[in-house]
């Protein structure tokens, strides 16, 4: 390598490495993904709610992975909270109507969502509209509890998202309320009050609904003062019983695509896949060695048709058999005539000889040379060697040279 090259390669090499060590430390973006799954440490992660759901009520949580239908209709005897925390959760008709069921039977059902289902609002006679759908609005959010006891302060504004969902429509006979939400103008005044937050008896039990799930990410309860707001709606949970934390649905987790996660997640199947694997590998240890000898390579037969020519003149040479020999040679070379010229054999005329010899590049002569050559040797009952060798010669010029014309 010259040194022009080894002063190129060094500079490639540091810029490389300086852009490597820009990017390394280049600030980390934010990701403000609405995931609330419990693990992400994320802004709209909600690893924080979870800490302080084991903090507040100890043995009293269980997580729920599995969807809420099937959970229930496993487990038909539970009591306790079913919590749910999302930027939207879409129950299926079927799976609606068994959790209302439970939560008829004395369990609550709490929902923290930005929107709930069409037929779950119909039930509990509740309507839904948005702080910006008017022009009206456009301040900040101010979140209050309405419980004197929990309304610790003049209202948890939420800057970070300039829109808040809130009731329209109430059963008042019916309804609680449990929390609000405020248009905050420029000027820090309130321009108008909304109930986001309300309870309805159902049954033997009830339910809650939260049009605010933020409160219960961790960029909003580490921001100060805001997690009295949420310890506040955590207070509306009966600590006595089991809160079953839902961690289906979730925006943030993760989908398995694989069709091994169907196997996977049931013991049975998974056992049963384990002992396919096991048995796999005792057979490729046991039976997957050869049981017989190796088969010995066999070569392609050799074309010997060559060798067995020269092997069957040489048997009519040893014999004296000079004449059989040339016999041949004279009923091969009518052969040939006959397949590359298209020449009539048999009588041999004067047009036969002009036509050969037109076709072949010989002069008439020539062809009547060969023929008056060919004919003495039939005639003779016996030949000598050299005799034998001429009429070969004679034979093989004539196809050299009508090939050398004609090619």
């Amino acid at each position: 390598m010259g040194r022009k090259a080894s002063i190129y390669l060094g500079i490639a090499i540091h810029a490389i490495a300086l852009l490597m060590l820009v990017q390394y430390n280049r600030p980390k973006e934010v990701n403000w993904f609405p995931s609330y799954v419990k693990q992400h440490k994320i802004p709209y992660g909600t690893f924080i709610l979870n800490q302080i759901m084991a903090q507040f009520f100890q043995d009293g949580v269980k997580q729920v992975n599995r969807p809420p239908f099937e959970f229930l209709t496993t487990n038909s005897d539970i009591k306790g909270t079913y919590f749910f925390v999302n930027d939207k959760i879409q129950f299926g008709d079927s799976e609606l109507d068994i959790l209302l069921d439970w939560a008829a039977t004395g369990n609550t059902i709490f929902i923290a969502s930005d929107n709930f289902d069409d037929m779950l609002l119909d039930t509990l006679h509740l309507e839904i509209g948005s702080l910006y759908s008017g022009l009206d609005y456009d301040g900040t959010p101010l979140h209050r509890l309405v419980h004197p006891q929990l309304n610790l302060n003049s209202g948890y504004p939420f800057k970070k998202d300039g829109y808040a969902q809130y009731f329209t429509s109430l059963d008042t006979l019916n309804t609680t309320i449990l929390g609000s939400v405020e248009a905050l103008s420029g000027n820090d005044t309130v321009q108008k009050r909304h109930f986001n937050i309300v309870k309805q008896r159902f049954g033997k039990g009830e339910i809650l609904l939260s049009l605010f799930p933020k409160a219960f990410t961790n960029y909003f309860v580490l921001r100060e003062g805001n997690k009295d707001y949420t310890a506040g709606l955590l207070s509306y949970l009966d600590d006595t019983k089991t809160i079953y934390m839902d961690n289906h649905y979730k925006s943030g987790k993760a989908v398995f695509t694989s069709p091994l996660y169907i196997f996977l997640s049931r013991k049975e199947l998974k056992w049963a896949f384990y002992m396919v694997l096991i048995g796999t590998v005792f057979y490729i240890i046991f039976e997957g060695k050869r049981k017989q000898r190796a088969i010995p390579l066999l070569h392609p037969l050799k074309n010997q048709t060559l060798a067995f020519t020269r092997t069957i003149a040489d048997m009519y040479f040893e014999k004296g058999e000079q004449k059989q020999m040339a016999e041949h040679k004279i009923t091969y070379f009518l052969e040939y005539l006959r397949s590359h010229f298209y020449m009539d054999t048999q009588s041999r005329d004067n047009r036969f000889y002009i036509d050969l010899a037109a076709r072949s590049y010989h002069s008439v002569d020539e062809i009547k040379e060969l023929f008056n050559y060919v004919d003495r040797i039939k005639v003779r009952k016996e030949i000598t060697d050299e005799e034998l060798k001429n009429l070969n010669t004679v034979i093989e010029k004539f196809k050299a040279k009508a090939n050398g014309r004609k090619h």
